[in-house]
């Protein structure tokens, strides 16, 4: 995990004022109309197109998407290391758009380790400090302070070397977060680390970044790890941000069809509204089935497409009863992943549906395949989307 300082003592940090007591609070970073344009084989292609959005001081802030959605160019202009070819990119109120790298009272931390082989923890750590001619004793303060939050206390002496992947992270970390940055920019920092390391990192990772208090804005293409640690998260696609929301809202009430298939896994149903009752938007599925939409947005002749999750769905032989939704399929393969079952599950127009189900001792909703069976959802689960 490469970490590059782009000053904390530049013009931006020094030039910030605060605020009056009665004004909103000033937001770490904010991108205004953001658009970045590289030239390619003679034409113009728009990596981002248009960001607006804001990150508040002290958040989690994760950029998601796919390869080539355009995250790591937001970054990047963010640290300055890429000019926007359009917008505006203030850092606590500070316009520094055309504010150079070194300038900016921001970090950046890339995914791999970059730590000097032939120095030490301690060495490696006060690195920057030492470039910065800061007091003996100041040093010695701030790096055993960081030491103790990343849980490195009493591995000064090592070299990396004589480190584990995670352990040199956390040096990279501790190297990052010692010079006191406003923003600390994390670019995919954990693709290098082994999925239990990783797991485990995520959560020291969230808890570094409460202890400090510092505003993360943190690059990544996997789901939960974006999930786990953030407060908000911005989900991209081609250059844009389909949805920016805290991590439940993006996974329970998905904006696009794009943010439901990409977060976790997702069943998208669609059909037309045959008739509006109890609160609910009913839609036919089938000769027998049926979709309940919870809600007045919708009404009758209205094209609906819905998300469900597969956790939210039961599966049973008969059908269920109340005011549910409920389908009618054929179970096409069930997997066994440890936790639960998954089951894919035919329906009558070809469209599969895929179920999670828990593996608990006294669990009886189990089905084999070639099974007919029904699938029923509470109306709440049902959440309509855009495009």
């Amino acid at each position: 995990m490469t970490e590059i300082q782009a000053g904390t003592e530049g013009a931006a940090g020094a030039a910030a004022t605060a605020p009056a007591p009665d004004s909103p609070p000033v937001p770490a970073i904010e991108l205004a109309g953001v658009v970045k344009e590289y030239l390619a084989h003679g034409e113009v292609v728009q990596a981002v197109k248009g960001i607006t959005m804001t990150i508040s001081e002290g958040e989690f802030f994760s950029l998601l998407g796919p390869s080539g959605c355009g995250k790591t160019t937001t970054m990047r202009m963010i640290a300055g290391f890429e000019d926007p070819s359009r917008g505006t990119v203030r850092l606590h109120g500070q316009d520094v758009t055309d504010v150079p790298p070194n300038k900016r009272d921001v970090n950046m931390v890339f995914q791999s380790y970059a730590l000097f082989p032939h120095m030490n923890v301690w060495e490696n750590v006060a690195f920057g400090l030492r470039r910065k001619k800061v007091a003996a004793a100041e040093i010695k303060r701030r790096v055993g302070e960081m030491l103790e939050i990343v849980d490195l206390t009493g591995r000064e002496k090592r070299r990396p070397r004589e480190m584990s992947g995670g352990q040199q992270q956390r040096v990279a970390l501790a190297r990052a977060l010692v010079n006191n940055p406003r923003a600390l920019l994390l670019d995919e920092p954990l693709g290098a680390l082994d999925l239990k390391l990783r797991q485990a990192m995520q959560i020291e990772l969230k808890r570094i970044q409460r202890e400090v208090g510092i505003t993360f804005v943190y690059v990544t293409h996997d789901q939960s790890e974006a999930l786990t640690m953030s407060d908000r998260i911005a989900v991209m696609n081609d250059g844009l941000v389909e949805q920016l929301a805290a991590p439940r809202e993006i996974y329970e009430r998905p904006a696009t069809a794009f943010v439901a298939g990409f977060i976790g896994t997702s069943n998208l149903l669609g059909g037309t509204v045959d008739r509006v009752a109890s609160g609910c938007a009913v839609l036919r599925a089938g000769d027998e089935g049926r979709i309940l939409v919870a809600g007045d947005a919708h009404r009758a002749g209205d094209d609906v497409t819905v998300t469900v999750r597969p956790e939210k769905i039961t599966i049973s032989a008969e059908e269920p009863g109340g005011e549910v939704s409920a389908v009618r399929g054929t179970v096409s393969e069930v997997v066994y992943l440890g936790l639960y079952n998954s089951y894919a599950v035919r329906l009558a127009d070809g469209a599969e549906i895929t179920v999670f189900q828990q593996n608990a001792l006294d669990s009886t909703s189990t089905a084999e395949r070639g099974e007919a069976v029904w699938l029923s959802w509470q109306p709440r689960h049902s959440y309509a989307i855009g495009s």
